[in-house]
């Protein structure tokens, strides 16, 4: 029987780590949700960091459609914009960045925390300086943490961070995203490294239950999410309307920050 073609055998695997996620994770998406609840339900935030592609779960956190006022999204662009690959913004750039210790605590300290406030890191590797850092001052700070990460990963290998620490190893709440070691899911005949990561398909699928979660655990206290709604449907004013509000109320939330 003649094997599956690549894209056929990404597909699979992609859903296997989506499955693997709702057999297993559920319980701590329940905890994480929990926290958020408690932040946005008290006038806290939900802050949210990543570096590199991770940057794109914490952008699906907000402001994206179907998501609501009470998550931060914090993405430093010298550690996330490399789509230059070379020169000015580049990928070795950014990659060296994030090893950086010290560069963490700086960009934490360009905010204002509250008390109600929690935090949420997003880095599949969680073994690089900058997340495991933020991670730490955010801990330090008084906020509970939370994670997604891929433990399977972390596990395998070791923290480029001067405490020894990995990401999992931090967080009140770890939320595994499921992805291999090495995260890229195909074999290729011929080619030495497997391509079609799924790091990514396993963060935004948690980022967006935790999200449904946080919505309904919001509304279980008697709190109506600002939802954000498409503002492209053609002829809809009431959806333009409302989202013009939406982001005026996250405007307003935002001041202290």
């Amino acid at each position: 029987m003649a094997k599956p073609q690549a894209y056929l055998r990404y597909l699979e695997a992609a859903g296997k780590i989506v499955g693997r996620i709702k057999e297993t994770q559920g319980e701590n998406i329940r905890q994480a949700a929990t926290i958020c609840v408690d932040s946005i339900a008290a006038g806290g935030w939900v802050h949210l960091f990543g570096t590199g592609h991770s940057r794109m779960a914490v952008e699906e956190m907000f402001p994206r459609i179907g998501s609501f006022v009470g998550f931060h999204p914090i993405a430093e662009l010298s550690l996330t914009y490399y789509h230059n690959v070379v020169g000015v913004n580049g990928l070795r750039q950014a990659l060296y960045l994030e090893r950086v210790e010290g560069f963490g605590e700086i960009i934490l300290k360009s905010f204002r925390f509250g008390p109600q406030d929690s935090f949420l890191v997003v880095s599949s590797t969680g073994i690089n300086p900058v997340p495991v850092e933020v991670a730490l001052g955010a801990k330090a700070r008084g906020m509970k943490v939370m994670a997604i990460t891929s433990v399977e990963h972390a596990r395998s290998t070791t923290s480029r961070h001067s405490s020894g620490k990995r990401l999992f190893e931090i967080a009140d709440v770890v939320i595994d995203n499921c992805a291999p070691p090495g995260d890229a899911l195909v074999d290729i005949e011929t080619v030495p490294y497997r391509v079609g990561p799924g790091s990514s398909v396993g963060a935004i699928s948690i980022i967006n239950a935790l999200k449904c979660q946080v919505a309904e655990g919001l509304v279980s206290r008697g709190i109506k999410p600002d939802v954000l709604p498409s503002p492209h449907v053609v002829g809809d004013e009431t959806a333009a309307v409302e989202f013009e509000r939406v982001l005026q109320a996250y405007h307003s939330r935002a001041q202290r920050i």
